[in-house]
Order: C-alpha cells, then structure tokens, then sequence
C-alpha cells in the first residue's frame, strides 16, 4: 500500500462528497449532519505512467500499481472527544492512518446546514483540532496511569517513559499537537505505538464552490492559519471533483482544462501525502507483471524487499538496480545491461525513487 489517509471534519463540510470524488464510490452524501456513520473505506490505485512505461518496454503482461486507502469518519462536534454528537468512537477508526486531511467548508450554502450561521473556517479547524488533541490526551493519561504504577515498582525505563509522557501531557493541555512538541527521533518511536491522532502528518482541505475558485477569502483566510501551523492546504472543488471522477480518462482531462486545473483533486491529495510522509516509489518486472511499490525516503534495498514479501527481505542476497530514465533511453534491460548500466547492491544501497529492482534471494 502508498499510504492510508483518514478524512476529518465538522458535519456538512463536503467530506463524503470529496470521499466519492477521490475515490469514485457513492457513499451517501447528506445535507444533515451524522449522515456517515460508518467510516466509508476506500481503495484507490495510484496512478504513475512510469509503471505503463515500464510494462510496455519489460513486456509484463499486467501493470500493478501502489493503492492508497481513504477512511472517511462521521463529522466532529464540538465536545466529540467527551461523547458529544456520536462521540469520539469514530476516531478511534483513523488511529491507524498514515496522515489526516482535515477538511474545512469554504463555501456558503443555506441549503447545507453548518454549526454556525457565519462562515469561519478557523474557528472550524480549531474546533477539529482542539477534539483531536483531546482524545490524544485521554489516551496519554491513561497510559500515565500504567507507567506510574510501573514506575512506583521500579521496572526499567519507566521512569524516561514517565518523563516524556508528562512533556506530551502538558503540551497537549496547552493545546499543542504532538507533531508540534519538540522531540528527539527515538522518542517520537516510543509514541507511536500508541497511535496519537496528533503525531500523523495533516494537511488541510479547503473545499470551495464552483463559483469561488479563484479569490475565494475563506480559502485564503484557512491558507494562513495552516501556513501558521506549517501545515499544507489545498483548494477542492468536491462537487466538481466528484464528477470529474465518473468521466473516463478523455472526458476527464478536458473538464480539467475547462477548468483551468493541471491535476485532478486525487492527483493533488496523492502528491500530497507523498510529500509529507517523504515516500518514494520503486519498480519490479517481469514477464508476468510489473508492480508499484510504496516505501519511505531513505529505506534501504533489503527492507524494501519486505514490502514485496517477508521471504525477500529474510533471505535477501543481493539487487540489480537499474534506472528508470536508463531503461527508457536504452530501450530495454538486455541493452542496458549491455552497457553496463545495470548496478549490483548489497542490503546497504538506499533504494531512489524510480528504481527497478530485480532481487536475489534465497528461499527459507
């Protein structure tokens, strides 16, 4: 998988309807709030011309590419975290998400209710957000409790745990994401077992109107509030997006142009989480099928070869690396071979984006 993604926000701000833009599935769309109930989960392929590129010149007989998931979760009120409106049961469904799209409503509507009668698209992030720092904290009070007692019968480390458990309690009391504390590498591991919403990577939706996509004061009054919080914001049209993803790949491109956008709304989200979870792409190939795969800036070649299966990484012995501009101006792997453009690694080599990997292992 790419990565998964959970979509947050207050009722009746166009989550749903961006849900069924990104991933072309019609989950219900409501003007009342609590519409979803269930978290809508959705599987969506990655597109990258590369891996068509790659299959036609190997002479794969499918292309396979990296998927990322969508979780969808019911509109957050304020006071959710305490079990206000359905309650905080529904964050607990994105605990597991790689990152989060907070989406934000920056259009006016008066046939889709909102919780306020004036447009505020700050007060609205912050009320999100404010609900996400509080199950955080509930859940590290909890873990305080334990580690206490740990710490009161002497067992190792827990008095450092206790330590930095403090820290991010107080932080979060202050109103502080975890994400935001400054913490040193290692202690940012020992968190993430316990699946803090506020330690994820966010970037935020501003989901306007058809007739605000240009100059639109609530868009921009959210892209300064994000800018404060070094957080990335995009603009998406959810209406629109969402009908431009039933259109087939010509239709599609040009309701783009029409709109004077460069990329779909999914492309954006893509590119996206790409960027703020530092993830790269790597190829295989062979005559059955060329494949996608998904893995983190920096991630060496035998580790890489986990994410294809654990008997290659377990029994890995060496890679051949070819380049992915290589094979397209060679022509072919016989050829670049040929010219000794081929490289052989040890499980050392730190896999770059746009490699295509042919592995050695041995079989346990």
């Amino acid at each position: 998988m790419g990565f998964s993604c959970g979509i947050v926000g207050l009722p009746n701000v166009g989550k749903s309807t961006i849900f069924n833009a990104i991933t072309a599935m019609q989950v219900e769309a409501s003007a009342y709030p609590f519409c979803t109930i269930q978290p809508n989960v959705g599987i969506v392929p990655v597109a990258d011309e590369r891996l068509e590129m790659i299959r036609k010149i190997v002479g794969s007989a499918k292309a396979t590419p990296t998927i990322l998931q969508f979780v969808d979760i019911a509109g957050l009120v304020k006071g959710a975290s305490r079990g206000e409106g359905l309650g905080n049961q529904f964050l607990s469904h994105i605990q597991g998400v790689d990152a989060i799209a907070h989406v934000v409503r920056c259009f006016e509507d008066e046939n889709v209710a909102h919780i306020d009668s004036a447009l505020d698209p700050v007060r609205d992030a912050d009320i999100v957000n404010t609900e996400l720092i509080l199950k955080d904290l509930e859940i590290i009070d909890r873990r305080l409790e334990r580690v206490s007692k740990a710490m009161r019968a002497g067992e190792k480390g827990s008095r450092e745990e206790h330590e930095l458990l403090s820290k991010i309690q107080g932080s979060l009391s202050q109103g502080m994401a975890v994400k935001d504390i400054d913490l040193e590498q290692h202690q940012i591991a020992q968190l993430l077992s316990l699946n803090l919403l506020t330690i994820k990577p966010m970037f935020y939706i501003a989901n306007v109107d058809e007739s605000h996509l240009t100059d639109n004061p609530w868009q921009q009054k959210l892209a300064a509030y994000a800018s404060q919080h070094n957080r990335v914001c995009l603009q998406f049209c959810g209406k629109a997006q969402a009908e431009i993803a039933l259109l087939d790949a010509e239709s599609r491109a040009e309701f783009l142009q029409e709109m004077g956008l460069d990329e779909s709304g999914l492309d954006k989200i893509i590119r996206t989480g790409y960027e703020i979870l530092n993830l790269i792409t790597f190829f295989t190939a062979n005559a059955n099928e060329a494949h996608a795969w998904t893995v983190s800036e920096g991630t060496n070649v035998q580790k890489a070869a986990g994410k294809i299966h654990t008997d290659f990484e377990a029994g890995f012995i060496k890679a051949e690396v070819i380049k992915y501009e290589t094979l397209v101006e060679s022509g072919s792997e016989s050829k670049v071979r040929e010219l000794g453009l081929a490289t052989v690694h040890g499980r050392d080599y730190v896999v770059v984006d746009g490699d295509l990997i042919l592995y050695k292992f041995k079989a346990n």
